[in-house]
């Protein structure tokens, strides 16, 4: 894996997420120092001067948030551990759940204490099975163990964690649609302001964290910001785990520290194309974001101001390889697919606005497209943006005009012709 390893710098074995095992690599010897010679304030200002960027998509700087909850205010605060990941492609939070759970307790741990949490959750996707089973048995292992409960270690400080299974929504992994969700309403995202740190889980103050953001927690308080800041760059700090699939000869999860080359890490360390087949564009970070030509990810580097410079973003980690051969309209008509069944429902925008997409798309591949499609899809993508009360729309849109933008001969060759020009198939390679 490409750039110092942060979160995965221990061995993953048979046994690598049992307590004993993590115990043996010195783990919740940080949480330890944090409760005997750290305040509450000392941890925030040490997470906020590494210049942590959340992994969740949005790239929020994580101290940022945790200091807008104000201490010994009277209230309860509530910390919520984001493990929905639902985004097509990504799957690097899943290998923390199954690899290194208690990485993410002792860091939900050192977060609860400093943000006077008594009670944090995680919310994971319904669908995860394994990630589950993993995570609740590390769970029950902290309890048995004093880390969880009254008096951690021994000390005047307690906190539970509840692992909390959501029903397979993708809306819920926005962090309001979380929150509705766990308490027991229908998973719509909510209205902002206030934010969710003024009024979020139960009407009160709430940091939601992606799992990944949390990891980097333990990290950063053992080793000092200094040290986190040293590895990646001046705006992008620290290093970023990518799931990488497709027509890719060497799928999975890969650490590269940011301002890492793009290009030497899709053709050295991933091997290239699946097939020795030409690159034709890379998703690079989840579905909702731009996609980038092969020519486009030759100068770029693995950082959030890189990207943005080309008209894209880090998101999530979830990057998918598209090879030479492979129709983008058939490609686009999967995603729209994807966010028509997803949506909630509840923005008209969105509601009405991915079906109409969906239906443009399907009539084109089924040969029935109007030269006037084309401009219709961009219409329907502009008029989502901003009017939803989550990203949902947006992102829709950022896909369907990302896509357009680069190949919109092959759909105009499509509704010329109602067949594709690369001979009707989506994917000319096996799945990876």
């Amino acid at each position: 894996m490409p750039g110092r390893q942060l979160l995965m710098s221990f061995p993953v074995t048979a046994t690598s997420h049992a307590l004993a095992d993590y115990r043996a690599r010195g783990g919740y010897a940080t949480l330890e120092k944090a409760l005997a010679s750290m305040t509450p304030q000392q941890i925030t200002a040490e997470v906020t001067a590494s210049g942590l960027l959340g992994h969740g998509g949005a790239a929020f700087a994580v101290g940022r948030k945790w200091s807008v909850i104000r201490l010994n205010d009277g209230q309860p605060h509530y910390l919520c551990a984001n493990a929905d990941e639902g985004e097509p492609g990504t799957f690097k939070d899943r290998w923390i759940l199954e690899n290194a759970p208690h990485l993410l307790i002792e860091s939900m741990l050192i977060a609860s204490y400093a943000l006077q949490v008594r009670n944090a959750f995680v919310y994971i996707r319904g669908e995860f099975d394994l990630p589950f089973r993993r995570i609740q048995g590390a769970v029950d292992e902290a309890y048995a163990a004093g880390l969880l409960g009254e008096r951690v270690l021994g000390r005047d400080f307690a906190c539970d964690i509840i692992v909390y299974r959501g029903a397979g929504s993708y809306v819920c992994g926005e962090a309001s649609g979380l929150i509705t969700s766990i308490e027991g309403k229908r998973g719509y995202p909510r209205n902002r302001p206030p934010r969710l740190t003024v009024r979020g889980l139960y009407q009160r103050p709430t940091v939601i964290n992606n799992v990944e953001s949390l990891a980097n927690i333990t990290g950063i308080v053992r080793d000092g910001a200094e040290a986190f800041r040293k590895v990646g760059t001046a705006k992008s700090p620290g290093t970023q785990l990518i799931s990488i699939s497709g027509h890719i000869a060497k799928p999975g999860v890969y650490e590269v520290e940011y301002g890492y080359p793009f290009a030497k890490f899709i053709h050295e360390d991933c091997g290239g194309v699946l097939g020795g087949r030409k690159l034709k564009t890379i998703i690079p970070g989840g579905i909702s974001t731009k996609v980038l030509t092969a020519a486009e990810i030759e100068p770029l580097k693995l950082d959030h101001a890189s990207l943005a410079a080309a008209g894209s973003s880090m998101g999530s980690g979830g990057m998918i390889v598209i090879a030479e051969g492979t129709c983008m309209v058939r490609l686009l008509q999967v995603l729209l697919r994807f966010y028509h069944h997803e949506s909630c429902g509840q923005c008209t925008p969105c509601r009405e606005g991915m079906g109409w997409m969906h239906r443009i798309i399907d009539r084109i591949v089924g040969g029935e497209g109007r030269p006037e499609d084309i401009e219709r899809l961009y219409e329907i993508s502009h008029a989502n943006d901003g009017t939803t009360i989550c990203g949902m729309g947006d992102a829709a849109g950022y896909a369907t005009v990302g896509i357009l933008n680069k190949f919109r001969d092959e759909f105009e060759y499509f509704i010329e012709h109602k067949r594709s020009r690369l001979g009707g198939n989506l994917e000319v390679l096996p799945n990876a």
